[in-house]
């Protein structure tokens, strides 16, 4: 389904994880006019700068037209479609059968916005009996989800801040300026910060666009976030500033960590943090009296030493206070779907099988994968299948993982150009754009209100290309899975009434269990043709709205919706997205999944890393590494890099090395200048910007750098800095294997220019 050029259709921004209502004038092919959807239920017209840029993606030079198979002497040819799917399916099975299917991994899933194609890969994977995948989260958020499990009872109870109504407001680690993570960012910000009555409280090494805009920032060093907000739970506990009947009425296993908190040496903590202990105690104090507080954490924690440890200790600082299951504070948001696995590794059990690292939410951790795959082991990976991804880019320490991906026995990566990942690949297939096919994001994560878009396609995908739910398809049906399997009289079921379907459906799959590991194809080859024209990908969402009203009955109803097919026509109905939930407060308490809905506060695995922080030696000046690189700083000019026309950014036109105005002095040099990056994972070159958001020691690259792209003269040239150039895969947190981009040693060589 496409809408008359030259008329201003609905979709949604794909950029990052708020996915924006947005409008969008369409005129030969060209997205020539952005602009907010009103109408959206979350975003309600608001907009960044960054999605005027769209057309930059949709109609890239490097767009890919045809399959590409890659030839022995490591160029491609072109192959058409039925040629590659029965060549890799053969190829596929081929592996499963001598190897078992652990040994094919799976990554990726969707980007920012583009998630159906996770659901249909679903079924691929089971057919070859492929039980281990990981995806950027595992590189991001699988600490902070183990938290929420270990708190909350599982790590599907993910907590949503009430930043419009909270009183105090924090961030740790992040810069929602640019990085959002909550609708309408910018204008919440500048509401709270306009507020005499509310506070915005940011901890970060950097002076960012929203500490600006703060009245307080603790500028920690790099690395110390532990010790600042181990210093504010001191004091909250020292001063007897919690919330004690919350935690004897709501909590259980609290003297552990009370005990704890009552022994931190708040002072010292406060100066190895880098933050005034005046403040510390100042900050705790207004949290404290606060009625409501809600926080957020980020990468700048999340990819920093101590990072499952900063997150147990963030969520802590509103538990203590009492700050969860009220307006303002902290609540357990409704979903959609799930974006995760399961709590483990599927039938492998919860550790990878080559080094034992954990797995949480079903997603191996990003930095083991090369060892999965170059260590001598019987159970080593063997092949990959990389979906809207590029992790041979995004991942920590590129250049181990193209020595990775150069040993696998196939390497399939399906996406919308020759990313760095595909030009390593056996076999590339092409994929329509995001705004070429009807799409969805499962990035469901408000409250009390939550809200779902399903976007119908702005354009006709390009000649050669064709949607993941296709191309899922057509792999299920080469590798044999459904021989012999009658579906007529489903699709007669589906022709008849969506009651007389579910019936047929359940039938089906109560007589045939192994099928409904294929239910996405299932659904996509009978429901889906009684759908709009084009439509059959969306099938997948009737079986995701059964789930949802399964799942939360009482909050879908409340949103107007008195059953599942109801929900699910207002779904490929709305063009602006529908609210599928709404809550009261008290909701939150029923989401808590442990068997007395209460929370255990204290966390045994992580009690010795907090003990231990005060006997935790001081980190020493290294003369090698004397800096600290925080690796993918989001900035106005960097986005996700689906954008790899880098015509679309205005300014920073090659993603510069921020540095702080002394640490330039120190090396004799000014913005513009050119300098080599060295560390323990390789060397890069950057231009520098002198900046006086940074702090003496610490600089930062923008994420997005370093992308190949076709040049005028028709050859290539690399833009910018590739942040994992300089990154290494060991750099990882003990427990949840997330890497620490954002914290990485490095020194600086100027480089003279003739």
């Amino acid at each position: 389904m496409t809408t008359e050029a030259g008329t201003f259709q609905k979709t949604a921004c794909i950029l990052c994880s708020m996915n924006c209502g947005i409008e969008v004038l369409v005129e030969d092919r060209r997205l020539t006019r952005v602009r907010g959807d009103r109408q959206h239920p979350t975003s309600r017209g608001y907009l960044c700068e960054k999605a005027q840029r769209l057309d930059h993606y949709q109609n890239a030079k490097d767009r890919l037209r045809t399959p590409l198979r890659r030839r022995p002497d490591g160029s491609f040819e072109a192959i058409d479609w039925d040629t590659a799917i029965r060549e890799i399916a053969a190829k596929l099975v081929g592996i499963r059968d001598t190897h078992g299917g652990a040994s094919i991994f799976y990554y990726g899933g969707g980007g920012q916005g583009n998630h159906l194609c996770g659901t249909y890969a679903t079924a691929t994977l089971a057919v070859l009996g492929a039980v281990y995948r990981s995806n950027a989260l595992a590189q991001e958020k699988t600490g902070e989800f183990w938290v929420d499990g270990k708190l909350f009872g599982r790590p599907r109870c993910h907590t949503a801040p009430d930043f419009e109504h909270a009183e105090v407001a924090v961030f740790v680690g992040k810069n929602p300026w640019h990085s959002h993570g909550f609708p309408r960012a910018r204008h919440v910000l500048k509401e709270i910060a306009s507020d005499p009555a509310r506070s915005l409280v940011v901890i970060d090494p950097r002076r960012s666009e929203t500490a600006r805009l703060a009245q307080y920032h603790l500028a920690v060093h790099p690395g110390t976030d532990a010790f600042c907000l181990a210093a504010i739970l001191g004091t909250l506990v020292q001063e007897d500033l919690v919330d004690r009947r919350f935690l004897a009425e709501h909590t259980n296993d609290a003297e552990p960590v009370l005990e704890a908190l009552a022994e931190i040496p708040v002072a010292d903590f406060a100066k190895r943090s880098g933050v005034e202990e005046s403040l510390v105690r100042e900050v705790a104090r207004r949290i404290a009296r606060a009625k409501s507080v809600a926080i957020q954490e980020d990468l700048g924690i999340q990819q920093a030493p101590h990072s499952t440890l900063d997150s147990w200790l963030e969520k802590l600082v509103y538990l203590l206070v009492g700050s969860f299951a009220k307006q303002g504070g902290m609540n357990i948001h409704s979903r959609m779907a799930s974006l995760g696995g399961g709590g483990g590794g599927g039938k492998r059990g919860s550790t990878t099988p080559v080094t034992g690292a954990r797995i949480i939410t079903g997603l191996v951790p990003c930095n083991v994968i090369p060892d999965e795959i170059l260590t001598d082991h019987p159970q080593r990976l063997r092949a990959m299948i990389v979906e809207s991804a590029n992790p041979a880019h995004s991942l920590a320490d590129s250049k181990r993982f193209r020595e990775a991906f150069a040993a696998l026995d196939c390497l399939v990566v399906i996406d919308v150009a020759l990313t760095e990942t595909a030009r390593l690949a056996h076999y590339v297939l092409p994929t329509a754009s995001q705004f070429e096919k009807w799409e969805a994001t499962f990035f469901t994560l408000e409250f009390p209100k939550n809200a779902f878009q399903l976007r119908a396609p702005l354009l006709a995908p390009l000649p050669g290309t064709l949607p993941e739910p296709e191309i899922h398809r057509r792999l299920v049906r080469a590798m044999g899975a459904l021989d012999g399997v009658d579906l007529a009289p489903l699709a007669e079921a589906a022709r008849s009434s969506r009651g007389d379907y579910a019936m047929a459906f359940m039938g089906l799959v109560g007589a045939r269990p192994e099928l409904m590991a294929l239910a996405p194809v299932i659904l996509y080859e009978t429901l889906g043709p009684t759908l709009p024209a084009g439509a059959e990908a969306t099938a997948v969402l009737w079986g995701i709205a059964q789930s949802c009203f399964m799942t939360f009955p009482e909050s879908v109803q409340r949103a107007g919706f008195p059953d599942a097919d109801a929900l699910f026509d207002a779904i490929l109905r709305e063009r602006s997205g529908v609210t599928f939930t709404v809550d009261s407060y008290e909701e939150t308490w029923a989401r808590l999944d442990t068997p007395d809905k209460r929370i255990r506060l204290t966390i045994p695995e992580l009690m010795s890393e907090l003990v231990g922080l005060a006997t935790e030696p001081m980190p020493s000046r290294d003369e090698r590494y004397p800096f600290i690189l925080a690796a993918g700083e989001r900035r106005s000019s960097s986005a996700n890099t689906i954008f790899r026309d880098p015509a679309w950014r205005k300014v920073d036109l090659e993603g510069a090395l921020r540095m702080s105005p002394a640490d330039a002095a120190d090396l004799g040099v000014s913005t513009g200048s050119v300098v080599r990056i060295v560390t323990e994972g390789g060397s890069a070159t950057a231009t520098v910007e002198v900046n006086d958001g940074m702090r003496a020691g610490h600089m930062s690259l923008p994420n997005g750098g370093g992308l190949l792209y076709p040049d005028e003269a028709g050859g290539e040239r690399m833009h910018g800095t590739a942040p994992n150039e300089l990154t290494h895969h060991a750099q990882r947190d003990w427990l949840a294997g997330t890497p620490w981009h954002k914290h990485v040693p490095a020194r600086v060589e100027r480089i003279e220019v003739a």
